[in-house]
């Protein structure tokens, strides 16, 4: 048996044990490819090929035969069936797709499954306007581990922009403070920065604004990058870890 698979369902939460009511620890998006560690009726113990992540996902939905060749670049785009008429389900920003058929407005990328043209881009696409991506998620709600248009945390966002953009980054905020080279002193901030404090970490759209995925705001949204250092050193007693920058 095959152990490399692609995820064919528009989202699963990982857990960290095969339980429903385990802690969920990120999740699997459309068409991400993974291994098979162990399995069983209900679950798989997989291992993420992007990032090495390891966890529980329900045991459904998957495939060893996607190629896909366009990714989505919105926050979410509706599914519609065969005649164009909208379901309940919408594939997650940066979903990767194969397309089976098109029309003029539509792509079919699985039989009866379809998308807006408007809601693609090529596989290869690299979106260099990183604050467009960014501002996607503003207003979406703070989930813990979630890393979708249902919900986001603040180290998803970070990494689900190099992700779009065919790039590597670790899932979680200690290891992308790890990760990230740059380690200096700095009094001045610019659009690009990456600011991280022990677990937690935001991105500077301009000089004086950041956006990220904040808890005690149980949202997305842009703050002010000194009121917001202020604020996270008084009420969570933490100092910046580091400052790093987007590169790709």
């Amino acid at each position: 048996m095959k152990n490399s698979y692609f995820y064919k369902k528009p989202l699963s939460n990982i857990y960290k044990k095969p339980s429903k009511v385990s802690e969920i620890t990120s999740q699997v998006i459309y068409g991400e490819k993974f291994k098979v560690l162990s399995k069983n009726k209900s679950w798989l113990k997989i291992k993420t090929s992007y990032d090495n992540y390891i966890g529980y996902i329900k045991n459904e939905n998957y495939t060893d035969n996607h190629n896909p060749t366009y990714k989505i670049f919105t926050l979410k785009a509706n599914i519609f069936n065969k005649q164009k008429n909208k379901t309940k389900y919408s594939l997650p920003f940066a979903s990767k797709i194969s397309i089976n058929q098109t029309n003029k407005k539509f792509v079919e990328f699985e039989k009866n499954k379809w998308v807006m043209k408007k809601n693609i881009r090529r596989i290869d696409h690299v979106e260099k306007k990183y604050v467009e991506i960014l501002k996607l998620f503003l207003k979406t709600k703070y989930v813990w581990g979630g890393k979708t248009y249902k919900g986001v945390d603040c180290s998803a966002i970070l990494q689900l922009l190099y992700y779009y953009n065919n790039k590597f980054y670790p899932r979680d905020t200690k290891d992308q403070l790890k990760y990230s080279k740059r380690n200096i002193k700095i009094k001045k901030f610019k659009k690009g920065d990456i600011i991280f404090w022990k677990g937690h970490v935001a991105i500077c759209i301009d000089a004086k604004k950041l956006i990220h995925a904040y808890g005690p705001e149980k949202k997305v949204l842009v703050m002010s990058i000194k009121k917001t250092i202020n604020r996270i050193e008084s009420t969570a007693n933490l100092i910046i870890k580091k400052v790093s920058s987007i590169k790709y």
